[in-house]
């Protein structure tokens, strides 16, 4: 058995109390600058200097950079699919694999904003810059459509449908490739900054900061929908009925509004410094337990030490720490990496190597990644179902009756706008009535759990796909014989299943990261809902390339032809249910085993609050020896 050595709690009291020996543990553990929270073991900071900037000034520039930036962006992808396969003559195939690849590219670049911003450029700078550069990418896309060197030529509706037309060329795809590129940084950089540098205009160790944290949420949101709104319906309508380069020009001077509305709120901006990463902290958790690997972990005992024979590093937390997580016993691997050895503390209480030697919140915190990772991959399959609708849903649509009357035709890329509607009504009514209901029934806060509310989404992202390959099926029956075209309304019955997808899955994950995830952690979090979609791309892309080269015989073509009527898309969408049926039973099994950061912090303060029952016992049990 190891010999038990000093804890670190009694060192670092033998180097502080000597210097004032009336100071008892709890005045150690609440200093003049420290107070705990009582009601949910939270350390909060007293913050004595009146902050001079930030607050709801500084905000509403953000907001205005954020709503011109969204309307930018969004208004020029819209209606892409479009673009791709009408203007540049891409064939279906290609269009889809440039919109999948291009979407994968785009959500997995906020893990490397992220990464630059907390570590090196702060978040001010992180957005200006990517704020140039999704403008010059605006451009560069503006222009393909612009200057006659940059697209094909001309091309008949009958010659587009037959296959005849003249695709681009290296030099017209290279520059259509070059903007889609910058407008990657530039979301890379805005996406995981712009929530986070809205909430450090506020202090959130005030009951003010905090209500103004939730205002600026509640706005964010809202007018995030309302941009959807305006971009799938009046940017769609200008792109297909006027003019592609009025289309794109309106979104790129939106962007140019939004960097001159930026800076011009620099003046009102509360900066918080670069501090580092914490992608390195959990990497060292990584290093310290594999060189510890051989070290056993006796079984978990009820000791507040740990493990009796073991005393594990557990220091007070530090400034940008807000909330203490206790020492849990699953994975429990990772906690040879906060294992105590010989000559690993300095007399001051610090690690010798912090790649040998790590706390006991850095390990929860990996644990929480390592819990939250099988979740987080499950959402990758049912998001599949939302992707199609900026792609074979508009290649649907284009080959439908869109007409509302006589004169006025619904824009294919507008047909997503159901979707949207759906969630509008849905959300109100769920908040308001459904889960006040389902809170009297199952006593639980919200109703009905986290988990419970994405496993229902993915439910609906597999019904979603039923319907769909049903309608294409009818669809194709009715172009081949001839019939009239079927109304573009047909698709309603899909894309409003999809919108109940987005408001079961989508937004539970959303609330699952932000929930789950450590404080400090939720910008990883954040940028993981963007990797969903990137995954949902990249899987998409790769089914139908598959689909594509495998699919196709002798005398039928396959299931993705360019021509939707000759080809099997109801295929498609029925693969896409069956992946999803083997999502959901794979969603289950990963479910019935996780363990809730809420219930784990419940069980520690059913004695009392986790900080001080874990930091004052230590404390006093140092005092005395």
């Amino acid at each position: 058995m190891m010999k038990k050595r000093p804890s670190w709690s009694f060192l670092l009291c033998n180097q502080s109390c000597k210097s004032n020996p009336s100071k008892t543990a709890d005045d150690y553990h609440q200093d003049d600058e420290v107070k705990a929270d009582k009601k949910n073991g939270k350390i909060v900071y007293d913050d004595s200097v009146k902050r001079s900037s930030g607050g709801w000034k500084a905000v509403s520039f953000i907001l205005g950079n954020e709503t011109f930036e969204r309307l930018a962006t969004f208004g020029l992808l819209a209606n892409f699919m479009v673009y791709l396969t009408t203007k540049l003559h891409m064939d279906q195939v290609s269009a889809s694999n440039v919109m999948n690849i291009w979407g994968g590219i785009t959500n997995f670049a906020p893990l490397i904003g992220a990464f630059i911003s907390d570590a090196y450029a702060g978040r001010f700078w992180t957005i200006a810059v990517a704020s140039f550069a999704s403008l010059l990418g605006m451009v560069t896309v503006t222009m393909t459509a612009w200057l006659r060197q940059l697209h094909p030529g001309a091309c008949t509706k009958e010659q587009l449908e037959l296959g005849q037309c003249q695709g681009p060329t290296q030099l017209q795809l290279g520059c259509l490739l070059l903007g889609l590129g910058f407008l990657s940084v530039g979301t890379g950089g805005i996406r995981p900054c712009s929530i986070p540098f809205g909430v450090d205009q506020f202090d959130p160790t005030t009951n003010q900061g905090r209500s103004g944290i939730n205002s600026f949420f509640n706005w964010y949101y809202t007018t995030f929908t309302v941009v959807l709104l305006i971009t799938q319906t009046v940017v769609v309508y200008i792109q297909d009925n006027l003019s592609w380069v009025i289309g794109f020009g309106i979104p790129t001077v939106f962007m140019a509004g939004s960097i001159v509305f930026f800076f011009v709120g620099a003046p009102l901006y509360n900066h918080v410094k670069p501090e580092g990463s914490i992608f390195s902290g959990i990497a060292q958790v990584f290093v310290a337990a594999f060189k510890k690997r051989r070290l056993m972990i006796p079984a978990p005992t009820d000791n507040v030490d740990g493990d009796g024979s073991l005393l594990f590093y557990d220091p007070p937390l530090n400034g940008n720490v807000l909330s203490k997580l206790p020492r849990t016993n699953q994975f429990r691997y990772f906690d040879k990496a906060a294992v105590i050895l010989e000559n690993e503390i300095n007399p001051n209480g610090d690690p010798l190597n912090k790649w040998r030697l790590c706390s006991i919140q850095q390990v929860e915190e990996v644990k929480c990644l390592a819990r939250i990772t099988p979740i987080w991959a499950s959402g990758i399959i049912s998001l599949i179902s939302i992707v199609q609708q900026g792609t074979f849903t508009v290649s649907q649509a284009l080959k439908m009756d869109r007409h509302i009357g006589s004169n006025f035709e619904v824009p294919a890329g507008s047909i997503g706008v159901i979707s949207l509607i759906t969630i509008g009504i849905w959300l109100p009514f769920y908040d308001r009535l459904l889960v006040p209901a389902l809170r009297r029934i199952t006593n639980h806060e919200n109703g009905i759990t986290l988990l419970q509310r994405i496993g229902i989404g993915n439910i609906f992202s597999i019904l979603s796909m039923v319907v769909a390959g049903l309608v294409e099926k009818e669809r194709r029956r009715w172009a081949n014989s001839g019939m009239a075209s079927m109304s573009v309304f047909w698709l309603a019955p899909q894309l409003v299943l999809m919108g109940f997808c987005e408001a079961f899955n989508m937004i539970g994950l959303i609330e699952f990261f932000n929930r789950q995830f450590p404080d400090h952690m939720r910008s990883i979090g954040n940028a993981l809902f963007s990797c969903s979609f990137a995954g949902a791309s990249y899987t998409s892309s790769i089914l139908v390339t598959v689909l594509h080269r495998v699919t196709a015989t002798n005398d039928r073509p396959d299931w993705l032809t360019n021509d939707i009527n000759k080809g099997r898309l109801d295929y498609f969408y029925y693969l896409l249910a069956g992946l999803g049926v083997f999502n959901v039973l794979y969603f289950l099994y990963c479910a019935s085993r996780y363990r809730y950061k809420g219930a784990v912090i419940e069980l520690e303060n059913k004695a009392t609050n986790v900080v001080d029952v874990e930091m004052n016992s230590v404390l006093n049990k140092g005092l005395s020896t």
